[in-house]
Order: C-alpha cells, then structure tokens, then sequence
C-alpha cells in the first residue's frame, strides 16, 4: 500500500510539469518563424526543446483546476498497484507519465507531438525487454498502428497521423499484457471515443463533423486492459 501511495505523490509532482510542458506546444508551429529558428531551432523539433526547457524550469505547484495533476497521480497509482515488484513496471510508469504528458498536449493543441511519441518506441523496447514479453509487444504494435493505419488511410480527416504513432505505442503496451488485453484496448479506445461523441451530440456542443482529440480515449483504452 505504501507503495502505491509513494506512486500516488510522485505522480502529483510529475502532473505539476505536465502543464507546463504542455502549454509549450501551440496547435500548429509555425515552421518558417526566424525568430524561433534563430533562437532554437525551427519547426517542431525546437518547438519541443523550448517546451521540455520551459517544464524543467517551472515550479512543482498544481494549477487550477487540476486536472492534469490529478490524472496523473491516479495513472501512476494503477501502474504501481498493477505491477509492483514485476519487471513490467519501469515501462508501465514511462508509459502513464508520457501518456497523461501527451493526452492534455492533445487535447489543448489536437496534435500528438512527434518529440514524444517517435523518442517513445525505442524506449519501450528497451523497458519491456525483461519482461520476456517483448515479441508480443512488438507484434501487439504492429497490428493496432497497422489498424489504425488503416483507418486514416480510409478517413484522413477523422484521425491524423499522430493518432496511428500512439495507437502504436499503445499496442506494444497491451500486447505485452496479451491479446485479450491487446482486444480490451483496442476496442476500449474506440467506445470511449465513440461515448464522447455521442454525448456532444446530445448536449448539442457538438454536430455529426465535429472532430476531437481521439489520443486521450485511446490512452484511456490502454488503462483500461490494466483493470481487464
């Protein structure tokens, strides 16, 4: 139980630079700006290093109302009452941490930044090698960002590219649970997604057109194959 409590904190803490990260990235960088480029580099790679700074250097005080902080403590306590003492854990906690980082980063911008995400595989391959499930993981990605590959190539204006980078993250994670975890995300993201819609629809704050952050229900999806 101390543990997860332990998780719990530190998770709080990890929240209060999760805004600030996110507040470094603006919905679509402008790649030709000189003064950006001039001071630190252009595009969205110096985007993301003003960002990363800008966190680093902020003060570890939750804002209001907070959201992001809260989320991440609970993430952080699942992963930790999930996978105490297992070889798992270590990618589990990089994956609730960089995914409560990119879940609010998507749902203020509607981008999925590739600083995070692409930096993200080659890491999780390296964290979930011992836990001797590495293959499964491998092939649990391949076949959601294949799905959603698939998806985006049918509707290119329902989902961007950045939703198919992180549904591949998100089947390495599940897959190396098992395919029906793999199953549980897969479709969880989906419904979750599809549940927010409809209640847009209902409220009327939203119309059939209307497009949203699809990567926070997706990471959502993810957490729920921890609870299957």
């Amino acid at each position: 139980m101390e543990f997860v409590v332990g998780a719990v904190v530190l998770g709080l803490v990890a929240g209060c630079y999760i805004r600030p990260l996110a507040a470094g990235f603006r919905p679509y960088p402008d790649d030709d700006d000189p003064p950006a480029r001039a001071e630190e580099g252009a595009g969205h790679w110096g985007e993301a290093r003003r960002a990363f700074s800008g966190a680093f250097r902020a003060r570890p005080v939750p804002g209001w109302p907070p959201l992001a902080e809260v989320a991440t403590a609970a993430a952080c306590g699942l992963v930790a009452w999930r996978f105490a003492g297992e070889a798992a854990l270590a990618a589990w906690s990089y994956a609730a941490l960089a995914g409560c980082a990119l879940s609010v980063i998507d749902w203020r911008t509607r981008r999925l930044p590739d600083a995070i995400t692409l930096p993200s595989y080659p890491i999780l391959v390296a964290l979930l090698a011992p836990t001797g499930h590495l293959l499964d993981a491998l092939l649990g990605g391949l076949a959601l960002g294949g799905l959603y590959a698939v998806l985006w190539f049918a509707r290119p204006g329902a989902l961007g590219l950045g939703d198919v980078k992180l549904a591949g993250l998100a089947g390495m994670l599940a897959g190396s649970l098992g395919w029906d975890a793999w199953l549980v995300c897969a479709a969880g993201g989906q419904f979750l997604g599809a549940l927010y819609a409809i209640g847009l629809l209902v409220t009327r704050r939203g119309t059939l057109k209307s497009q949203f952050p699809l990567g926070p229900f997706i990471l959502l999806g993810t957490l729920a194959a921890l609870v299957r």
